[in-house]
């Protein structure tokens, strides 16, 4: 195979240079060059889509495009002394869980959104069980074996899990066409039509029009049923880098960022979204739940985690607009009370407007803070409560929450009996089960979600105990 490096027996490539391309990456001091091809043995899984293998000279090179297990040609995209990045472009032994990718864009040099479209769903699922559990092991100490379990709709053949992602944010090119941004990459990708996007967000039809002048376009549906129940955003003047489909703030750090200017050209600025059997009014650019199931299942794990008793004090950090105050509220009853914290000013407006406009609403107390979270913990200005639920960005808990929940360097001990923590990152999620655990907790349980199916991203919700 022309530009392929094989592997000698014993696991070692051959010396010199195939193809035309050198061995040695110059001024990387690695064995390897960017753009040569290598045929390797794929090991294991990694967070972020990647999978492991260890060709000789490096300690490890992370692959995309691969499953465990295999025997893949990897062309090598990134170098550095200690790693090397690849993508596999030929499979010469395939995992018995290979499938042919449903969306022709999900390969190398492709879209970058999916990462695991050629595996089967049940293997997604183990590999996102095995990433959870190696961050546990790694970065906590904690030797616990993890089941992601199928939101509901998922769990069939009829959905092949495709179809979910109601919020969208497409970029534009320079010829004013709406794509998808490469793994790694400012490129976009023409892609045509999203096989993951939700049909409301695929009925818009946001890559068939021109959209020059704009640098990206954004697209939210609400899962409540309603002809106008969607908005089209175009942003300019810069991206705008969110966490799990939507900013919910609370320990970044501080400066003067150029804000992008936002423009509502179609549907209109808030959502109606449906959870918990009732209505929730969601900004347009808000953070919610992208897949439509998401939002029942957590609000279900975080009550199960809680065991919410009448007259309860609850404190909902990061809340956003409300999802799970509104979950333990009812349960507390009209002797309890439910503080939510947030940073954003929209999200805490749509939750007091959630809460208030509610018919009959005589139920607990619920009061919602502006606030960034981990200022409040450190100031001493969030209240005492039996529960605490947390569900912070990627970043995790802020070191001023962690601190509060242990005790360690604020005014009196921590408060909290309970904690529930909804993470959609194992890593950030695994060091602070650690931290936590190292101060006073106890993990009772962890369960795990496939809410973004097709890519690497799993949520995950932990029961811990003083």
């Amino acid at each position: 195979m022309p530009g392929v490096v094989p592997q000698a027996q014993g696991g070692k490539s051959r010396p010199g240079a195939v193809g035309g391309v050198a061995l040695q990456a110059t001024g990387q001091g690695g064995p390897f060059a960017v753009g040569q091809h290598v045929e390797v043995a794929i090991e294991d899984v990694a967070q972020g889509g990647w999978c492991i293998a260890r060709p000789e000279g490096l300690p490890v090179m992370f692959v995309r495009h691969a499953l465990p297990g295999e025997r893949v040609v990897a062309r090598v995209t990134e170098v550095t002394s200690k790693f090397a990045r690849a993508d596999a472009v030929s499979v010469i032994e395939a995992s018995t869980d290979r499938v042919s990718a449903p969306c022709p864009h999900a390969r190398p040099g492709g879209c970058g959104g999916c990462d695991w479209q050629h595996a089967s769903l049940p293997a997604q699922r183990a590999l996102k069980a095995a990433v959870v559990t190696q961050q546990l092991r790694r970065l906590a100490g904690i030797d616990r074996q993890v089941t992601v379990e199928a939101l509901p709709g998922d769990d069939g053949p009829a959905s092949a899990g495709l179809g979910w992602r109601t919020r969208v944010q497409f970029a534009v090119d320079r010829e004013g066409v709406a794509g998808l941004r490469g793994h790694r990459s400012h490129e976009v990708i023409d892609i045509g039509d999203c096989l993951i996007a939700h049909q409301g967000v695929r009925d818009l039809d946001i890559p068939g029009d021109d959209w020059s002048g704009a640098t990206a376009v954004e697209v939210a549906v609400g899962g409540a049923e309603s002809t106008d129940n969607f908005a089209v955003t175009v942003i300019e003047g810069g991206d705008k880098q969110r966490d799990k489909g939507g900013h919910r703030g609370g320990h970044g750090r501080g400066g003067r960022v150029a804000r992008p200017s936002r423009t509502l050209v179609e549907g209109r600025p808030y959502l109606a979204e449906q959870a918990g059997g009732r209505l929730w009014q969601v900004s347009a650019d808000g953070f919610w739940q992208v897949h439509p199931a998401a939002a029942d299942t957590l609000s279900a794990a975080v009550v199960e985690a809680l065991a919410p008793r009448p007259g309860d004090t609850v404190l909902d950090l990061y809340c956003g607009a409300g999802l799970f105050a509104g979950a333990v509220a009812p349960l507390v009853g009209p002797g309890g009370a439910v503080t939510g914290v947030e940073s954003d000013a929209a999200a805490v407006r749509d939750a007091r407007q959630n809460f208030t406009a509610t018919p009959g609403n005589d139920g607990p107390q619920v009061t919602f803070m502006k606030a960034d979270v981990g200022q409040a913990a450190s100031a001493g200005d969030l209240p005492p409560a039996r529960l605490v639920i947390a569900d912070p960005p990627r970043a995790g808990l802020a070191r001023e929450v962690v601190a509060y929940l242990t005790g360690d360097g604020v005014a009196g001990p921590a408060p909290a009996e309970r904690f529930a923590y909804v993470s959609c990152d194992p890593a950030t999620l695994a060091r602070d089960l650690g931290l936590l655990i190292g101060g006073g907790w106890r993990l009772e349980s962890l369960r795990a979600f496939d809410a973004f199916p097709m890519t690497h991203h799993v949520e995950c919700v932990a029961a811990l105990a003083r």
